[in-house]
C-alpha cells in the first residue's frame, strides 16, 4: 500500500539564480513562495538549487556547473547507476521548477540537460490558475494567457520534436508545406480571438446582471483585496456567514464570491473576495483577470488584507499597492487590516507586533478572523464607513399606512418609535432617497383612500 501512494506523489526540486540586486531575505521568500506554489499544484519539492550569477545564463539559465550537478542529482535519484552519486532508493524527479521567467529557448536547454521537464514560476502559476477557475469567464480569462504562453514557446516544442514534427502537408493548413509550428500559432491566435469575443458577451452580461441588482435595492459594496494566502476567505466566511472554500494553498480561490454583510445592516453591504495578488504575477492574468478585479474598481470600500505573521508582508503589501495601481484602484477608499495575528507568537508576542504595526500604520485594523469580537468590531467599522453618509430625521406613518412599517424596518436603521392618536412617528437613519421614497409611498396611500 505504501508503494503505490508514493506513485502518485510528485517531486520536483527547485533552481533559481539570486543577482546581486537581490537581497538574501527577498531571494529565500521568493523561494519560499514558489514552494508554496508547488505545493498547490501538488509538487513535494526535494532539493533546491541555488546559484549566485552577475546574470541569467542566456543559454540555459543556469550556468553550465549548475546544470550538471541538477542532471546528476536527478539521475541519482532515479537510481541510474551511471549517475555520481547512485541512489538505491529510486525517486522519479518529474520537474524542474525555475524561480523566474526564463525564455522558450533556455527552457528548452535546460530540459534536455537536466532530463525532466522544466516549469518556470509563470509557468506554474499559470497552471495553479487553470485548474482552479471554476466559472465560465475565469477559463476563459486563463485559457487566453496560457495560450498567450505557449504561442512562442511553440518553435522550441517543434526544436525538440525534430525535422520530422516541424512540417506539415497541405491537408488541414492553408497552402502545402505550412509547419506544424505555423498552423498550431494560427489555431492558438484564432482561438485567442474567439474566447476574447466570448468574455466581451459575458462582461455585457455582467454589467446588465449588476445594474439589475443595483436597481432593484441600493448596496454598499466591500472587496476584499490582498496577497493570496493572507486569510480573505476566511475573512469573507467570518463577516458573512457564508460556506466559501478556505484553504491553506496559495491562489485556493479564483473566482469572485458576494455575500451580504452578516448581520445585515443598513445601508446592506455586499462583500466581494477578488483573487489574491502575488509577486511577478504575469502580466497576461493581470489583464485577463480584469473582470475579476473588476470588483475592486465597483467597490465603495476595499479591505486590503495582509498576513500580519508573514516577516515578508511588507513586500507583499507593495505587491497589491501596485497591482492596485495597475488596474485604477488605488482611488479606492482603503482599510488595512493585519489578519493572523493569532499566528505571531504568544500574547506576548502579538501585542508587540501590533503595537509596531499601528505605531506605522496608525489607521490599520489588527485582528484574527478566528476572533468573533474582532470580526465584530470590523463589521462595526465596515457600517459605520458607509453611515456616515446616512441622515437622521423622523417619518410619519399614519395608522392607515401600517402596512409599510416592515419597509420602514427593512430601508433604514430605526432609532427609536412612538405612538399617537394619528399614527406612529419613527426616529430613523437611512439614505436620503430611500426616505423620500417612503415618505412618497405614504402619501400615495394616503390619497388612495
Amino acid at each position: 500500500m505504501q508503494n503505490e501512494v508514493k506513485q502518485h506523489i510528485l517531486h520536483a526540486i527547485v533552481a533559481a539564480v539570486q543577482l546581486p540586486n537581490v537581497s538574501d531575505m527577498e531571494f529565500e521568500a521568493s523561494l519560499t513562495e514558489l514552494r508554496e506554489l508547488a505545493k498547490t499544484l501538488g509538487y513535494k519539492i526535494v532539493h533546491t538549487f541555488v546559484q549566485k550569477r552577475a546574470g541569467f545564463d542566456i543559454t540555459g539559465y543556469l550556468g553550465v556547473g549548475k546544470r550538471e550537478e541538477i542532471r546528476d542529482y536527478v539521475r541519482s535519484m532515479a537510481g541510474d547507476p551511471d549517475a555520481l552519486e547512485f541512489n538505491p532508493e529510486a525517486l522519479n524527479i518529474e520537474a524542474v521548477l525555475v524561480d523566474h521567467e526564463i525564455s522558450p529557448s533556455q527552457a528548452r536547454n535546460l530540459e534536455i540537460e537536466v532530463g525532466c521537464e522544466v516549469m518556470d514560476r509563470t509557468m506554474v502559476i499559470l497552471e495553479i490558475f487553470h485548474r482552479n477557475a471554476r466559472s465560465r469567464a475565469a477559463r476563459a480569462q486563463v485559457e487566453i494567457a496560457r495560450l498567450g504562453y505557449m504561442a512562442p514557446r511553440l518553435r522550441e516544442a517543434a526544436k525538440l520534436a525534430g525535422p520530422q514534427g516541424r512540417q506539415r502537408s497541405g491537408a488541414g493548413g492553408r497552402g502545402a508545406g505550412e509547419s506544424h509550428t505555423e498552423l498550431d500559432r494560427r489555431k492558438i491566435r484564432d482561438r485567442i480571438a474567439e474566447l476574447q469575443q466570448e468574455i466581451v458577451i459575458m462582461d455585457g452580461e455582467r454589467r446588465t446582471q449588476r445594474a439589475r441588482r443595483q436597481e432593484r435595492q441600493t448596496m454598499a459594496s466591500v472587496a476584499l483585496v490582498g496577497y493570496t494566502n493572507a486569510g480573505k476567505s476566511t475573512l469573507m466566511r467570518a463577516l458573512t456567514g457564508s460556506e466559501v472554500l478556505v484553504a491553506n494553498k496559495l491562489f485556493a480561490t479564483l473566482d469572485t464570491t458576494v455575500r451580504a454583510l452578516y448581520p445585515e445592516s443598513v445601508p446592506r453591504v455586499l462583500v466581494s473576495d477578488t483573487v489574491g495578488f502575488i509577486k511577478n504575477l504575469p502580466h497576461g492574468l493581470v489583464a485577463s483577470f480584469k473582470s475579476t478585479l473588476d470588483e475592486a474598481l465597483d467597490a465603495a470600500l476595499l479591505l486590503h488584507v495582509i498576513d500580519a505573521s508573514d516577516p515578508g508582508f511588507e513586500r507583499q503589501l507593495e505587491v497589491t499597492d501596485k497591482v492596485l495601481e495597475e488596474i485604477e484602484a488605488d482611488t479606492v477608499p482603503r482599510i488595512r487590516v493585519f489578519n493572523k495575528i493569532d499566528f505571531v507568537g504568544d500574547a506576548t508576542a502579538q501585542a508587540e507586533c501590533e503595537a509596531a504595526l499601528r505605531l506605522k500604520y496608525p489607521d490599520c485594523i489588527v485582528m484574527s478572523a478566528r476572533r468573533p469580537e474582532e470580526v465584530a468590531m470590523l463589521r462595526q467599522k465596515i457600517v459605520d464607513f458607509f453611515q456616515q453618509d446616512l441622515v437622521e430625521t423622523e417619518l410619519f406613518l399614519p395608522w392607515s399606512a401600517q402596512q409599510l412599517r416592515g419597509k420602514i424596518y427593512s430601508t433604514c436603521q430605526v432609532l427609536g418609535e412612538r405612538s399617537e392618536d394619528e399614527g406612529a412617528f419613527f426616529t430613523v437613519r437611512g439614505e436620503l432617497n430611500d426616505i423620500n421614497s417612503l415618505r412618497e409611498h405614504v402619501l400615495l396611500l394616503q390619497s388612495a383612500i
